[in-house]
C-alpha cells in the first residue's frame, strides 16, 4: 500500500508554556493535511499565520489554508524539496532542493519568480533577510550562500566548514549569519563581506539547528547529541545546555518569554529512515502564537518533551526557542 504523508496541526495556548524543566506538553491534534506521497520534509507559517507551506520529497510544495484545509496551490520541483521559508512581508516563498538549486515563488498565483543556481550539491536551509530583500542558502557543498531577490544575484560564497552546512539563520539587524554543520561546528559571519568572525565549538555531534534572538544577542543551537545550547553572541561563550533526549532536528525559532522549548522525535524508526513508521518530523510554531504544526505518517504521537528554563534575559524582551523535529 502506497503510504499517504500527513500534517497534523496542534493547538494550545502559547502563554501557558511556562513549564518547569522536564515538564511534559500534552497538545490536540486541531487540523490534518493529507496529500504528499512521500516524506514531508519542511513546514513553514505564512507571516499572518493563515497559510501553511509543506515540502516534500515527493517533489512539491503544497500551500494550505489553515482555516478549512483547503489545498490552495501545488508548486511542481524536479527534485524533492528539503526546506521552505516565506519572505518577511508574505509576499515571496523560497524552497531549496536535491537538485542543488534555490526557487523563489509568488505565493498568491504559484508563479515561480526566481531559480538560483550555485550550490555544488543538495540545498539543505533556506532563510530570508529581515529586510526580504536577501537569501541565505546552505548546503551540501559545505557552503553558506547568499543572494540578492531583486536580480537573483550571487552576493557572496561563505567557505569554511568542512562539511555538509545543515542550518542557517540571520541576526534581526541583518548584519551578520549564523551556520551549523556536520563538522559539529557553529560559524558567525560577516553578511555584508562574507568575513568569519568566529566559530562556536561545543556540540559533540552535527549542528543542524540555529536561531537569534530577537534582539541578537543570543543564539539557540540544537544537534544530534541531543541537545540545545544557548550561546551569546558578542564573545561566543557558550551560556546554558539543555538535553532534550532523542536528536533535536530542524528549526529552532525564537519567541519571547525566555524559557526554551525543546521538541524530540519519538523513536518509532531508526534514526534516518524513511519508513512510514517515522514519527513526527517537524514541528513550526505559527506567527500569531496559537498552533505548532508536524509533519508525520502516522497518526500524530501528541507528547512533546519541554526543556527549560533560559537564565535571565538582559533585556524586557526575552526569547523563547523552539526546536523542531525532522531532517
Amino acid at each position: 500500500m502506497r503510504a499517504v504523508w500527513t500534517v497534523g496541526v496542534l493547538a494550545f495556548c502559547l502563554p501557558a508554556l511556562g513549564l518547569a524543566q522536564g515538564s511534559t506538553l500534552k497538545a490536540h491534534l486541531q487540523h490534518t493535511f493529507t496529500g504528499h506521497s512521500q516524506e514531508a520534509k519542511g513546514v513553514a507559517w505564512s507571516p499572518d499565520g493563515q497559510v501553511l507551506a509543506t515540502s516534500s520529497v515527493d517533489r512539491t510544495v503544497k500551500l494550505w489554508r489553515l482555516s478549512d484545509g483547503r489545498l490552495l496551490r501545488n508548486l511542481a520541483h524536479p527534485e524533492g524539496v528539503t526546506s521552505i521559508t516565506f519572505s518577511p512581508d508574505g509576499q515571496w516563498l523560497a524552497s531549496g532542493s536535491y537538485d542543488h538549486k534555490v526557487r523563489v515563488w509568488r505565493p498568491r498565483d504559484g508563479v515561480l519568480a526566481r531559480t538560483l543556481a550555485g550550490h555544488g550539491g543538495t540545498v539543505w536551509s533556506v532563510a530570508w533577510s529581515p529586510d526580504g530583500q536577501r537569501l541565505a542558502s546552505s548546503g551540501e557543498d559545505k557552503t553558506v550562500k547568499l543572494w540578492r531577490l531583486r536580480d537573483g544575484a550571487l552576493l557572496q560564497t561563505l567557505k569554511g566548514h568542512t562539511l555538509n552546512v545543515w542550518s542557517v539563520d540571520w541576526s534581526p539587524d541583518g548584519r551578520h549569519l549564523a551556520s551549523g554543520s556536520f563538522d559539529k561546528t557553529i560559524k558567525l559571519w560577516r553578511a555584508d563581506t562574507g568575513a568569519p568572525e568566529r566559530t562556536l565549538s561545543g556540540h559533540e555531534e552535527a549542528v543542524v539547528s540555529l536561531a537569534f534572538s530577537p534582539d541578537g544577542q543570543w543564539l539557540a543551537s540544537g544537534g544530534d547529541d541531543s541537545t540545545v545550547k544557548l550561546w551569546r553572541v558578542k564573545d561566543g561563550a557558550l551560556v546554558r545546555t539543555l538535553t532534550v533526549g532523542n536528536h533535536v532536528w530542524r528549526g529552532a525559532r525564537m519567541g519571547s518569554g525566555w524559557r526554551a522549548a525543546a521538541a524530540r522525535r519519538v523513536p518509532s524508526a531508526p534514526c534516518g529512515s524513511r519508513s512510514p513508521a517515522m514519527a513526527a518530523r517537524t514541528v513550526s510554531l505559527s506567527g500569531s502564537g496559537g498552533s505548532a504544526t508536524g509533519l508525520s505518517s502516522r497518526p500524530w504521537p501528541g507528547t512533546w518533551t519541554m526543556s527549560g528554563p533560559w537564565p535571565s534575559a538582559p533585556t524586557a524582551s526575552g526569547s523563547r526557542a523552539a526546536a523542531r523535529t525532522g531532517r
